[in-house]
């Protein structure tokens, strides 16, 4: 990774649901069929809608560590990309390797599409219990080696709705711009 792509990220404190990109984040689970936290927030904005496409366009749902994309319907954003991470066990179970998976597919979908700016929530940082300091550092360094091969994303913005979390990655974010 290097000072261009990690320029590329930011962090902010925020609505998800309000972002006006191209592309927000779900942190889903593996049904896709809407839940707590930034999922149900989610759903709840887009829309009936959006389940609805969930249901016909991805039956089976989508594994941990993957990722399916979504129209917005109500959002700002006119895409919903769902990327599942994992439920943290113990760091030692495969965890990290799906997290930073949820994220490098996430940032595929958006590449495949030619969406130029994507907003991410933390996740598997809530319910699933994943570490914050261990979870911005594999998020973080999964996204700014995927910018180093997706020159047309120009943006990805980190959106927390509590300062502490936001305090987290933000420090790590610079922590990896010092090297």
């Amino acid at each position: 990774m290097n000072d261009a792509d990690l320029a590329r990220i930011e962090c902010a404190i925020g609505d998800l649901t309000r972002e006006r990109v191209d592309a927000i984040v779900n942190a889903a689970n593996t049904t896709l069929r809407g839940g707590g936290g930034v999922d149900g927030a989610i759903h709840r904005a887009a829309g009936p809608g959006l389940l609805e496409e969930c249901i016909r366009l991805h039956p089976q749902g989508c594994a941990t560590g993957d990722a399916r994309i979504t129209s917005g319907h109500a959002l700002a954003a006119k895409w919903v990309i769902h990327a599942v991470g994992p439920v943290y066990k113990d760091g030692r179970s495969g965890e990290a390797e799906q997290l930073a998976g949820a994220h490098l597919r996430a940032l595929e979908l958006a590449d495949e599409r030619d969406l130029r700016t994507v907003s991410f929530p933390a996740i598997s940082c809530g319910a699933y219990g994943y570490p914050w300091p261990s979870a911005a550092e594999v998020a973080l360094s999964a996204v700014a080696s995927a910018l180093a091969d997706r020159p047309r994303i120009a943006r990805v913005r980190f959106v927390f709705s509590s300062s502490e979390i936001h305090e987290v990655f933000e420090e790590t974010l610079a922590r990896l711009a010092r090297g």
